[in-house]
């Protein structure tokens, strides 16, 4: 039925009048009627295309319109095929990407006043302890049964209780399995009813300068998942990183980046635009702008298979203190080769050799040049750390060293990093 409802009319053919004649024409109210009709109709359809019109514009706009039963949103459309790359990925693994809270009981104190004189002197008095958050950082999911890979300098306190948080605000217990004992590394575990979805972990060896990357984290440990996108800007970089948790500690081999890390992404995902891990967020340069810095996935993959086979993070160990040689400081010693592990002193004077270590038992001595290991040629960016790292324990290699300048070869079986 009709909103509007007219009474059935009934027209009876007349004849057209003439003009000249002077006759009235017959029923005037007829004619009123009819140009009533054609005003209406007139209106009506001039009304529903300004409707028709009106609507095509706040669609164009991007305006929600609302109906009596929903609200239609108009779709973003992505304007380059890179940025619905980056939607995409983002969309894929945000939910794969959790925070790291940091718990610990701290000392709650009131201010109680001592007499003294005519005076009262204030005074802080401990009362007892509280539980309070005193920091936060950012880990991913590795594995569906819960192994969760975020940096070491997240987890380092050993007195601090840890929670995962993940995009939904559902908090889950974590427990710190292992930290890697020369990389930022470390692998936690939290527990969950139902399967999780783990990251896809690439290959860091294939990256390239200029490659689009995107970085998720807890931005200053405020503003969960928070999405940057950049370049690789260098790669092969080594660093000093130091810290209230970790001192100081040497980073090598680290992606150089320009996708904003700021404080709380530590232990965040750096991804490709395929969606797969290529690093993990772990430092930033604090006199400049836009220089952020992770370790290379490749690092973590095998921390993450002994986690999963062994229970624990095997590291290989050789027990030298050694200074990597360039052709600046190989001038300054005045010595006969630009490149590999000159075993010294520390510059505290802790030995070069460490006692009882595999490189004692193998011969290794203050002053020997390592020139290969394994056949790989040590130099500063394929240092001699890098090499060992590709080992296990017990692994039996060789040593080509430069001793009173004749070059022997040494053959040393690694030994197992004592945590």
């Amino acid at each position: 039925m009709s909103i509007y409802q007219l009474p059935e009319i009934h027209f009876k053919r007349l004849k057209a009048p003439s003009v000249m004649s002077g006759k009235r024409l017959p029923f005037p109210g007829l004619f009123l009627i009819l140009v009533f009709l054609i005003g209406l109709i007139g209106g009506l359809s001039s009304s529903y295309i300004f409707y028709l019109k009106l609507k095509q514009e706040v669609v164009d706009a991007g305006v929600p319109i609302v109906h009596s039963e929903k609200v239609i949103e108009k779709e973003y459309v992505p304007q380059t095929s890179q940025e619905q790359k980056v939607i995409d990925v983002v969309k894929d693994n945000s939910a794969s990407v959790v925070s790291v809270v940091i718990s610990k009981d701290v000392a709650v104190y009131e201010t109680e006043y001592i007499p003294f004189g005519n005076f009262l002197i204030p005074q802080q008095k401990q009362t007892g302890t509280e539980k309070q958050q005193i920091g936060s950082g950012t880990g991913f999911i590795v594995s569906e049964d819960g192994l969760v890979l975020t940096n070491k300098h997240v987890v380092s306190d050993e007195d601090a209780e840890y929670t995962v948080v993940d995009i939904n605000g559902k908090e889950y217990e974590a427990k710190v399995l292992a930290k890697d004992p020369v990389q930022d590394i470390a692998i936690i575990k939290i527990e969950s009813s139902e399967k999780l979805k783990p990251l896809v972990l690439g290959d860091s060896n294939d990256i390239q300068t200029g490659q689009s990357v995107i970085a998720i984290g807890n931005a200053l440990g405020e503003f969960q998942n928070t999405v940057s996108v950049g370049v690789i800007s260098g790669l092969g970089r080594t660093l000093i990183a130091t810290g209230s948790t970790i001192g100081s500690e040497t980073l090598e081999d680290t992606i150089q980046t320009d996708a904003a890390i700021n404080k709380g992404n530590s232990g965040g995902p750096l991804l490709n635009l395929k969606g797969e891990v290529i690093g993990i967020n772990t430092a930033v340069a604090s006199d400049g702008q836009s220089i952020g810095f992770a370790i290379t996935i490749n690092k973590a993959k095998k921390d993450i298979e002994q986690i999963k086979t062994l229970g624990k993070i095997s590291y290989p160990f050789m027990g030298v203190r050694y200074v990597a040689l360039n052709e600046e400081n190989s001038k300054e010693r005045n010595l006969s080769v630009n490149y590999g592990a000159l075993v010294t002193k520390g510059s505290d004077g802790s030995p070069a050799v460490s006692s009882g270590s595999p490189a004692e038992k193998a011969g290794l001595k203050e002053g020997d040049i390592i020139l290969e290991m394994g056949g790989e040629k040590i130099t500063k960016d394929n240092t001699l750390a890098k090499i060992i790292a590709e080992y296990n324990p017990n692994d039996s290699v060789d040593l080509k060293v430069l001793r009173d300048e004749k070059e022997i070869t040494i053959v040393v079986i690694l030994g197992e990093w004592e945590q």
